[in-house]
């Protein structure tokens, strides 16, 4: 495994750490796949109980993906795999809660990991957003729905549409993130709540999630449509002229000029 990726087993709980604090622990090939085969080495290990997944550092949990390898050219899922979805994680159901051990500043895709797990720890410093729009993309990786699912609908859709910044303090008044600790303080949290977890019949707790998402089969019935629009709406608006403009103008360090084509 890349050491793009640690992965730890602490008794029960395995802990996942985005190891690339260089690139604010954004997501590449290599990421993807170490957190991808970690969550299947968490689904098959009857020891393990839950999953914590944080970011090296203090400065952020995850900066999205690695702009710098798409503008290689490189791919940052696997072939094969891609129904992992970002970081290999976002669309990876999983019978073992995950807790985000959210450690700095999540935006953008780092928004939409603590979004795909169960409970989420933040340190007080730390912000929530999906500022894709402000670039010419669109959060692709379940943001766009899981947003106004998770807050109020009003609540979300001004996130979604303006792409600010939320405070962690304010994520914890509308019921975002679970709890804030101070700085340092993310991953000793999300232990502490993992192993509360860890201590229960280890079926019964899975057997819980699995009802409250509605999973059968490993899927979660009630994003399947979703996932399905997602996908068909993203191709689309990667190919607009916006959707270029986006990032050359963040690179250029200039205003974008939208041109809705």
């Amino acid at each position: 495994m890349s050491d793009k990726v640690l992965v730890e087993q602490r008794g029960h709980v395995l802990v996942v750490t985005i190891n690339r604090p260089e690139a604010r622990n954004a997501v590449d090939l290599d990421v993807c796949v170490g957190v991808g085969d970690a969550v299947e080495r968490a689904e098959a290990d009857p020891e393990i109980r839950a999953l914590v997944l944080t970011g090296a550092g203090e400065q952020a949990f995850c900066a999205g993906a690695d702009l710098k390898a798409i503008a290689r050219g490189e791919a940052i899922l696997p072939p094969g795999k891609e129904h992992w979805s970002f970081a290999g994680f976002v669309n990876h159901f999983t019978r073992k809660p995950t807790i985000a051990a959210v450690n700095g500043n999540a935006l953008g895709g780092g928004t939409e990991l603590a979004l795909a797990c169960d409970l989420v720890v933040a340190v007080e410093t730390a912000n929530f957003g999906l500022p894709e729009v402000k670039r010419g993309l669109v959060a692709a990786a379940g943001g766009a729905f899981r947003i106004t699912r998770q807050l109020p609908t009003r609540v979300g859709l001004e996130l979604l549409l303006t792409g600010r910044p939320m405070p962690a303090e304010e994520a914890l008044r509308w019921g975002l993130i679970n709890t804030i600790v101070p700085p340092g303080e993310a991953l000793s949290a999300a232990l502490e709540l993992a192993e509360a977890i860890a201590a229960n019949a280890p079926l019964a707790v899975q057997a819980s999630k699995r009802i409250a998402y509605g999973v059968a089969d490993g899927d979660r019935a009630d994003e399947e449509a979703l996932w399905t629009l997602n996908n068909a709406i993203i191709p689309e608006i990667m190919r607009s002229e916006d959707a270029i403009e986006g990032p050359t103008a963040f690179a250029e360090k200039r205003a974008p000029v939208w041109k809705a084509r």
